[in-house]
């Protein structure tokens, strides 16, 4: 679990980075965390945006993406989500939290 300083710094991290996957009308699917799970372990941290045409809120869609990939929530603000997960590959440089 992230404590409210740990959140608060990832939250400033993703602030720059542009959204790498879209959630749409298609939902969520086992070829779109399988993508994510991939970025999760090269980077640690990602944004995801949702689209209007998404079935559900930003907030349910960031559970069950958490859920699903072992990941921690981060945010979920406006149509953005941010999601965190260390990394276990060898050598890897870790954020430091």
């Amino acid at each position: 679990m992230l404590d409210s300083k740990q959140r608060a710094k990832l939250r400033a991290m993703a602030s720059g980075l542009e959204p790498w996957f879209q959630i749409g009308k298609g939902g969520i699917n086992d070829n779109m965390i399988a993508d994510i799970s991939a970025a999760l372990e090269a980077h640690e941290l990602v944004k995801i945006s949702v689209l209007r045409t998404a079935d559900g809120s930003a907030k349910e869609l960031m559970a069950e993406l958490a859920s699903a990939l072992g990941a921690e929530q981060v945010a979920a603000i406006g149509s953005k989500i941010v999601l965190y997960r260390r990394s276990t590959r060898e050598g890897a440089a870790h954020i430091e939290l």
